[in-house]
């Protein structure tokens, strides 16, 4: 039992940029309600085209902002007609001339990148945006890519651990990407920290191709296949894909082969759901493959998405009942470590401002 005094364990990470959406989802003049770590928001794009986000909460009589209206460069409330710009300051009262300097809600600092919606829910004085991760494979006329949103209702740091450890491929995703099982466990694991980034590769050489390897670049014989993870707070991007055994795709020489990056930004909503906001890139040309590619991918994600769902059932029912480590877990375990060590200083230096 924790003592008195004692501080709780820290439930989110604030101070990074997270994934609030895709670019092409928020429209001029459109709006959206989204959750971010307990927080109510509203996105919004201005006529003008410029995308913004703030509290889902009226100053006035605490109607979602949501519930409103885009006028031009500014949300309007709809119970009084309260009108807020980009920045979270009322510009307008009706029937006022006057207009408080407390009439404002709160704003959160949002960049757009890379086809992305980032978003800061930390301390607005260290949003600093070229810590923003790049992801070029949105923009390298190569790749073919297509993206997703996916409500998952589960911990966020459940999300990251599964896709840290990719062991599970021949289990879960048997029917798509998985592969022999006791290929997947054979294989070495390697994970690298570097400051509060995590590399986990795995490599498999002279294997049996898995279907959409095979429906991707029509494999004759066996492959050399990779697995790449790189996690940063807090995204994760997977680098998979193989050539033909023997032809160089573990010194680099891949451009012959097959590959697919996939980008998973993982958002928290609360502490027991998760905006999984994803996208899959393939270099892939055969007519038709990289929409199979897609559907495959989703049809993947949907499976983990189960798991995970399953998984948070029986933690919520015994939330304190301890979980055991393998071998496999060590990426998955490193992450875990870079964002245990970040939110608990995060929480020391709030408290000590405080």
């Amino acid at each position: 039992m924790a003592g008195a005094g004692t501080a709780k364990a820290p439930k989110f990470l604030y101070n990074a940029w997270y994934v609030a959406g895709w670019s092409a989802d928020l429209v001029p003049g459109a709006r959206v309600a989204r959750t971010f770590l307990d927080l109510p928001i509203v996105l919004f794009r201005t006529q003008g085209g410029q995308a913004a986000a703030l509290e889902d909460r009226c100053c006035h009589r605490a109607l979602p902002l949501s519930f409103g209206t885009v006028d031009g460069e500014r949300i309007r409330c709809s119970y009084h007609g309260l009108e807020f710009n980009v920045e979270g300051q009322c510009e307008k009262i009706p029937a006022q001339d006057r207009i408080p300097s407390t009439a404002c809600v709160r704003r959160f600092p949002l960049v757009e990148r890379d086809a992305l919606l980032w978003i800061w829910m930390g301390d607005i004085d260290l949003a600093d945006a070229s810590r923003i991760p790049d992801h070029p494979w949105h923009c390298d006329p190569r790749f073919t890519w297509k993206s997703h949103h996916f409500d998952v209702r589960g911990n966020w740091e459940l999300l990251i651990e599964n896709l840290m450890d990719l062991s599970h491929l021949p289990y879960i995703h048997a029917r798509t990407i998985g592969g022999n099982p006791d290929l997947h466990f054979g294989v070495k694991t390697q994970a690298v920290r570097d400051g509060d980034n995590v590399r986990v590769s795995r490599y498999m050489p002279d294997s049996e191709p898995p279907p959409t390897y095979k429906a991707a670049k029509h494999f004759a014989g066996t492959i050399d296949r990779w697995q790449e993870i790189e996690f940063q707070p807090v995204l994760i991007r997977i680098n998979t894909g193989a050539c033909d055994a023997g032809t160089g795709a573990y010194d680099g020489a891949r451009d012959h082969g097959f590959s697919m990056i996939g980008f998973h930004g993982i958002t928290p909503e609360t502490a027991a759901t998760t905006h999984y906001f994803w996208s899959i890139a393939t270099d892939a040309v055969a007519p038709g493959v990289p929409e199979q590619i897609f559907q495959q991918t989703a049809d993947t994600f949907r499976e983990d998405q189960e798991v995970l769902e399953l998984q948070q059932l029986r933690i919520s029912a015994d939330p304190d009942r301890p979980l055991l480590d393998i071998a496999s877990d060590v990426g998955s375990r490193q992450a875990r470590q870079v964002l245990h060590r970040l939110m608990k200083a995060e929480q020391h230096d709030m408290q000590v401002a405080a």
